[in-house]
């Protein structure tokens, strides 16, 4: 594993937890925190121990406060769309179309950029004391790494000019009512609940996750056919070991010891 120096990482019982430690700053994210969490995330997709990533910030305060605007406050057109481009790229679409499971554990502020993070995971937790919004209006802009979309694809489009434009945080109870977290719990159960999830979830065989990851995205690219790519997966599932012992499992009335292939 790689050394890093805004961000640490560690596996127990096939969860990878990494967790944004720029506590000074908010967890804010910067061009190297932005570069040490793919490189983690990279090294995690491509590690066989590793079944399951959860994202998380240093301490209570902060999930992510948001991106480190003095990196670029003086960037001009150019620099701006290249910041977004390069940061979707390098991050933002990376945790999406992961091919394990990932845990946003949203404690305290998730904010900008670090509600970007949580919104690209595949599940969201937050503790009770969370608050989350896009202020990027206030400041002369918008969300650019991909905030406009996911967020109106978990919340609808209402809710996500809402909470755009008025550039307001909302609790984390609005955000669960919203659909923008699956589940609220306290700061002190926050990586417990994570935990019990990635529990259940490791379990499960993880080809098939990963079909299901690939079909659920699907849905939400431009000009695929989410009910095409749906068929092309369940079909490519029947040729996996795991089908093949996910069913002998479930005829012969034990557990299934699934591989990942």
């Amino acid at each position: 594993m790689s050394a890093f120096q805004n961000i640490l990482t560690a596996v127990e019982n096939g969860v990878e937890t990494i967790t944004i430690n720029r506590p000074d700053k908010l967890n804010a994210l910067n061009k190297q925190t932005i570069q040490e969490l793919h490189q983690a995330l990279a090294e995690a997709e491509t590690n066989d121990l590793v079944k399951i990533i959860i994202i998380t910030g240093s301490g209570q305060k902060a999930f992510v406060a948001g991106a480190d605007i003095a990196e670029f406050a003086n960037f001009n057109r150019e620099q701006g769309q290249e910041l977004s481009d390069s940061g979707q790229k390098l991050l933002f679409d990376f945790i999406q179309n992961l091919s394990k499971p990932t845990i946003a554990a949203i404690n305290g502020f998730a904010l900008g950029g670090g509600l970007e993070v949580a919104v690209s995971c595949h599940i969201r937790v937050a503790s009770d004391n969370a608050k989350m919004g896009l202020p990027e209006v206030s400041l002369g802009v918008i969300p650019g790494y991909g905030g406009t979309q996911r967020l109106a694809q978990l919340v609808g489009k209402g809710k996500a000019f809402e909470m755009i434009m008025t550039a307001d945080m909302i609790s984390a109870d609005d955000a669960l009512t919203w659909g923008l977290v699956n589940h609220v719990t306290t700061p002190e159960n926050l990586m417990a609940k994570c935990n019990e999830l990635a529990s259940k979830i490791i379990t499960r065989s993880p080809s098939a996750l990963a079909s299901a990851i690939r079909s659920v995205n699907a849905n939400f690219a431009d000009g695929v056919n989410g009910f095409e790519t749906e068929i092309v997966e369940f079909g490519k599932c029947f040729a996996t070991a795991d089908f093949k012992e996910g069913t002998t499992a479930f005829l012969e009335k034990r557990k299934p010891s699934f591989t990942g292939k």
